[in-house]
């Protein structure tokens, strides 16, 4: 039977709306009582509406990560796709920072993550054949990463390495990067669609929906912090 069935677009669905999902919950329900009300309990943990929110929300990371491979591998200008990445973490960093309380937050938000491990593809890429080179940049980025602080940190880098390392060993790839998410173990459902893919674009064609993707994190962001403002408990 053939399962591969979900295109690019789909995959960036559903990214977008278990992120939402997640902070939904984290940034503005997490003191509902509603929302913290016990549903059933698995050994001696509670499953609550907002446990639930945040398990969804643990699928975005990893198929955000799997759809920078993809980019890199199939677009057509890799110099403008990495500067799209950071204008867009650029322009996320003051929601970023409203939702987590203030206008200055000690971590960055997750576009800078996402640059990062971009960044790691390239130099994969522009330093095949220099083994000094590709290690010192891979290093390098890396160092970044930890004092950068961006979401997800230095292990989100290596793990956008790792799916493009292991892009053509899928059962290998999932195993593996469900392993390095550790106690985010949830996250690794997320290679059930990724294993669902086509290799097809989808119905995210041309600039408009193309930007309209990016514009959606930071105004979430910012949609969350007004309504966590005005309507919070």
């Amino acid at each position: 039977m053939n399962v591969k069935i979900l295109s690019g677009s789909h995959l960036k669905l559903l990214a977008v709306i278990s992120m939402l999902a997640d902070h939904l919950a984290a940034f503005w329900w997490h003191s509902w009582p509603e929302f913290q009300t016990v549903l059933f309990t698995i050994g001696h943990r509670a499953v609550t509406p907002f446990v639930l929110l945040r398990l969804v929300g643990r699928i975005a990371f990893p198929l955000f990560c799997f759809l920078i491979v993809e980019g890199f591998l199939h677009t057509r200008d890799r110099r403008r796709y990495g500067i799209n990445l950071g204008v867009f973490a650029l322009l996320s960093e003051i929601p970023w920072n409203l939702v987590h309380g203030g206008w200055l937050f000690p971590t960055q938000n997750v576009f800078f993550t996402l640059l990062l491990g971009y960044l790691g593809l390239c130099a994969i890429e522009r330093f095949r054949e220099n083994k000094g080179a590709l290690a010192a940049s891979l290093i390098g980025l890396f160092v970044v990463s930890i004092f950068l602080r961006a979401d997800y940190g230095c292990s989100g880098y290596g793990f956008i390495l790792l799916l493009y390392a292991l892009r053509e060993q899928k059962l290998l790839q999932a195993v593996v990067g469900s392993c390095v998410l550790g106690t985010k173990w949830i996250a690794g459902m997320a290679f059930i669609p990724i294993n669902m893919y086509n290799g097809q674009r989808g119905f995210v064609k041309g600039p408009v929906w193309k930007y309209a993707f990016y514009l959606f994190y930071p105004l979430h962001l910012l949609a969350i912090w007004w309504l966590a403002a005005h309507y919070g408990r």
